[in-house]
């Protein structure tokens, strides 16, 4: 059985680790097996957080609704129950975008609401 030198092979895999491990600290940095264990981590964490951002977005809006409502003497859940009544359909980021950007048009919102 002729002789396989693996040297370029693994050499290839770890710089291409050590280059998703950029800007780690320690061992996570220098050594293949903690780099690669580091990256893993790295990713279920990274994908966790895509999901948890939609729950921050979603407290975000509502919490500028909610500042905004407060303006004109009502209260946030007041608000949400009033424009189901009224049947307007609206969600949470477009209220947030819309107070944001045209408050003349939320005003009017509030207004049909109350």
């Amino acid at each position: 059985m002729a002789r396989v030198k693996r040297g370029v092979t693994s050499k290839a895999k770890h710089s291409k680790l050590k280059e998703a491990t950029k800007g780690y600290r320690m061992t996570r940095r220098r050594l293949p097996r903690k780099m690669k264990e580091a990256i893993l981590h790295a990713g279920q964490y990274a994908y966790a957080g895509r999901k948890d951002r939609k729950s921050l977005m979603r407290r975000d809006w509502i919490m500028h609704i909610n500042e905004a409502v407060k303006l004109t003497g009502m209260k946030y859940n007041e608000f949400i129950s009033g424009m189901k009544k009224a049947n307007i359909q609206l969600d949470r980021k477009v209220l947030a975008e819309l107070n944001r950007k045209d408050p003349e048009a939320f005003k009017q919102i509030v207004s049909k609401v109350k």
